[in-house]
C-alpha cells in the first residue's frame, strides 16, 4: 500500500526484530533513524543560555581575566595616539598638537636609546638561551619521580620563586651575593680566596642577573611541559620497553618527540618577548657601581615617562617594542612552519 504525507499502521514493515520501518511516500524510514534525528534536533536547539545556566560558576570565574584583558590590554590601546602627538598632560588628547613621526625620530636619535636596545637584547637573549632548556629538563626529571609525596614537595619548592616579588628576590640576592656581608662571599673568604663582586661589577652582575632570572622562572615553566607529557600514550613507552630502551632512551626517543610541538610554540612566544624585559628585575638588582648593562628599554621608558614626564617619547618606545615583538613572533612562526612544525597561527 502506498501512503503519502502520514504514517499508517498498515504500512509498518520490519527489517529487523524490534526495529520497524515506516513508509512515507516512496521512502522507507526506520524507527531508530527517526528517534536519533529527533534527539539531534533537540541537542542543536540548546541555546547559549542552557550552557550559561549549567556552568555559571565557571563563567563567573572567567569574567575576571576577560575584564583584565579588555581594560588593560585592549582599552589602553587608545593611548597609542600619544606616540604621534606632542602630548601635554594639561591639554589632553584633543588639545595636544599632532607631531606624526617626529617623536620616533627624536627617540631614535637619543643617546641612551641604542644602548638600551643593545642591553635589552643581550639580557633577554642570554636569559632565553640559558633559561629555556631548564623547564624542559626539570619536567623530564619530575616525570620520572615515582614517589608522589616527594614529587609534590619538589614541585612546590620549584614553583615558589615565581610568586615572589622581585623586590624580595633582589633583597635576598644582596644578602647572599653582597660584596661586604654576603653569605657566599663570607664562605669564599673563609676558604682563603678573595671576595667576588657578584653585584658590584658589570660582567659579574650580568652573569648573576641571568642566573637569578633562570632560577626564578624555571619552576613555573615546567607546568605546561608536564601537562604535555601526561598526554603521551603509555603504549609508546611500553613499546620502547619491549625494544630494550631505558629511561634516558625513552626521554630522548619518546617523550621529547611527542612534546616537540609544545616546545616550538613556547619558543616562538618567548622570542616575541625578547625586546620586552622586566623593569622590576633590573631595578631590584641595579646599583651605582653597575651601569653598563642596567640601562634597558623598560628602565628608559620609566625614566622618560614617569621621572621626566615625556609621555610621547615613552609611548613611542613602547610601541616600537610591541612592533618588534610582533615581527619576531610572526617571523619565527613562519620559520617553524617551513621546518614542518605547526606554529601558533
Amino acid at each position: 500500500m502506498k501512503i503519502a504525507g502520514y504514517i499508517s499502521s498498515t504500512s509498518k514493515k520490519s527489517d529487523a526484530p524490534g526495529n520497524p520501518v515506516f513508509a512515507s511516500g516512496n521512502k522507507i524510514i526506520s524507527r531508530d533513524k527517526i528517534i536519533s534525528k529527533g534527539k539531534k534536533n533537540r541537542n542543536t536547539q540548546k541555546s547559549i543560555f542552557f550552557y550559561l545556566r549549567k556552568d555559571w560558576q565557571l563563567y563567573i570565574l572567567l569574567l575576571v581575566p576577560i575584564a583584565f584583558a579588555l581594560i588593560f590590554k585592549y582599552g589602553s590601546m587608545f593611548g597609542i595616539i600619544v606616540a604621534f602627538k606632542d602630548y601635554k598632560i594639561l591639554k589632553g588628547f584633543s588639545g595636544s598638537e599632532w607631531a606624526g613621526l617626529e617623536v620616533f625620530q627624536k627617540v631614535f636619535h637619543m643617546r641612551d636609546f641604542g644602548k638600551s636596545v643593545r642591553n635589552t637584547l643581550l639580557l633577554n637573549s642570554l636569559t632565553l638561551i640559558l633559561g629555556f632548556p631548564f623547564p624542559i629538563l626539570l619536567a623530564l626529571l619530575l616525570n620520572e619521580v615515582k614517589n608522589k609525596y616527594f614529587k609534590k614537595v619538589t614541585q612546590t619548592l620549584l614553583y615558589l620563586p615565581h610568586f615572589l616579588s622581585f623586590v624580595i628576590i633582589g633583597a635576598i640576592a644582596y644578602q647572599i651575593f653582597g660584596l661586604a656581608n654576603g653569605v657566599v662571599n663570607n664562605l669564599i673568604e673563609a676558604a682563603g680566596h678573595a671576595r667576588i663582586p657578584f653585584l658590584q661589577e658589570d660582567n659579574h652582575w650580568l652573569v648573576t642577573y641571568v642566573l637569578i632570572n633562570v632560577w626564578q622562572t624555571m619552576g613555573w615553566g615546567t607546568i605546561i611541559y608536564l601537562a604535555a607529557i601526561t598526554s603521551v600514550s603509555t603504549e609508546l613507552y611500553e613499546a620502547a620497553t619491549v625494544d630494550g630502551a631505558g629511561r634516558l632512551a625513552k626521554c630522548i626517543h619518546v617523550t621529547l618527540p611527542c612534546i616537540k610541538s609544545t616546545i616550538v610554540i613556547l619558543l616562538i612566544m618567548n622570542l616575541g618577548k625578547i625586546m620586552g624585559g622586566s623593569f622590576e628585575s633590573v631595578n631590584a638588582l641595579m646599583n651605582v657601581a653597575t651601569t653598563e648593562y642596567t640601562n634597558t628599554i623598560p628602565v628608559l621608558v620609566y625614566r622618560l615617562g614617569l621621572s621626566n614626564g615625556k609621555y610621547s617619547e615613552a609611548t613611542a618606545i613602547g610601541l616600537f617594542q610591541s612592533i618588534v615583538g610582533l615581527v619576531l613572533v610572526i617571523g619565527s612562526d613562519l620559520f617553524a612552519k617551513k621546518l614542518g612544525e605547526e606554529g601558533i597561527f
